[in-house]
């Protein structure tokens, strides 16, 4: 048997270490392209920690090529590979990390999973009580983690390609738009109310426009053209929440638009701007000044601001009008509204899908948009008439 090898001081060095005779200490391994390589240092303890930082990336290497890791791990590396994403999508990103690092399944090697095995976890998160837009916020992130597995032959099949309609029930409330009547009940509260009176103004633009709250936060005194009566929208302001502001671009590129003043929002607008604070210095971020919204202590507006404005006052009209019910009013309900309205006054589709930032029109069409048995009879009766009236005016003509 051969004696182990030793350094000059006695301690015996593992497999792959060596001590030169200038004392220097070397590690010599094969990569994974199988090509010999070499560290080294002064101090055995430095060499053996970059030798677990070797060996940990080799074995990293080895067990994904195997399909031996586990569903976090998974995880950590397609998110890893998603850089430049925006700051919501980092949040999702580990919301869903930290919740499948809760669970049994998130421990298990993704070469085990089988496709009935992705269907009971999906079942057991509803069982749990997980919400329908909560799962399937947990699937878009998991489902193409196991997408680029399967893509670099790492494992046979995607798991979770299925139809989550299929193995959880659809339970998610559906985006609502406000009647006319329910519009005119809140604005009227929200006007005569002594508390929220001061945001009037604010809720007009939104209902007015269908901007996006983050959008209309956004907006600086630059981004308003009241000769031209248009509003520049071409990026939005988000506050993380470490209370870091940044700007970023709209939603899509076809979210960079102008959108058109109408005489309410004009106003509103103005309104806004007279009732404006002067500050002595007015916060910069990302290279935008001089926000139109500002908060108390002077700084930007952001969309949790403009969204506890409306449960606050939401809270306090439940309060006093019990016999009046409205639906959950939100700055995207506003948006749904706004929508819906222009779609049922007759704007054109692709006019629409402009003035609403949407980069695909089906999003306009088929989530926006609400449709009543009201108001397609009215249309039906318009049309019907209008018809009758072409008639007769030609037979007018032929006599």
């Amino acid at each position: 048997m051969s004696e182990k090898r030793k350094d000059n001081k006695g301690r015996i060095l593992r497999t792959g270490e060596s001590q030169r005779k200038d004392l220097i200490y070397q590690y010599r391994y094969t990569d994974i392209r199988g090509k010999r390589q070499t560290i080294y240092s002064s101090d055995l303890k430095e060499l053996r920690e970059k030798e677990k930082t070797i060996q940990k990336q080799l074995d990293d290497g080895i067990d994904y090529a195997a399909g031996k890791i586990t569903v976090i791990d998974l995880l950590e590396r397609y998110i890893s590979l998603k850089q430049g994403v925006r700051y919501n999508t980092k949040v999702g990103y580990n919301f869903v990390l930290n919740l499948v690092k809760k669970e049994d399944f998130g421990y298990r090697q993704i070469r085990n999973i089988k496709v009935s095995d992705a269907q009971k976890w999906i079942m057991k998160l509803h069982g749990e009580g997980k919400g329908y837009s909560t799962i399937t916020s947990v699937r878009g992130v998991v489902k193409p983690a196991f997408q680029m597995a399967y893509n670099e032959d790492i494992i046979r099949r995607n798991p979770f390609d299925f139809k989550l309609v299929d193995v959880v029930p659809n339970d998610s409330q559906k985006r609502i738009a406000m009647t006319a009547e329910q519009q005119e009940l809140w604005m009227d509260f929200i006007r005569e109310d002594k508390t929220y009176t001061k945001y009037y103004d604010e809720f007009v633009v939104l209902l007015g426009t269908g901007m996006r709250v983050s959008e209309f936060c956004g907006l600086t005194k630059s981004d308003l053209d009241f000769e031209n009566r248009r509003i520049r929208v071409d990026h939005q302001l988000v506050r993380e929440r470490g209370g870091k502001y940044y700007v970023e671009k709209t939603k899509t590129e076809c979210g960079c638009r102008y959108i058109p003043m109408t005489e309410e929002v004009y106003q509103s607008l103005q309104n806004i701007l007279a009732r404006r604070k002067k500050v002595k210095t007015e916060i910069v971020v990302d290279g935008y000044g001089s926000f139109l919204l500002l908060d108390k202590d002077d700084k930007p507006k952001v969309a949790l601001h403009i969204e506890n404005e409306m449960r606050w006052a939401m809270k306090k009209y439940k309060k006093l009008h019990p016999d009046k019910p409205l639906p959950h009013i939100t700055p995207h309900v506003f948006r749904h509204t706004f929508c819906t309205n222009m779609a049922n006054a007759g704007m054109d589709i692709k006019n629409l899908q402009y003035v609403m930032g949407h980069s695909d029109v089906g999003v306009t069409l088929n989530v926006y948009t609400h449709a009543s048995f009201d108001r397609a009879a009215e249309q039906m009766a318009r049309i019907i008439d209008l018809s009758k009236q072409r008639g007769k005016h030609i037979a007018c003509k032929c006599v």
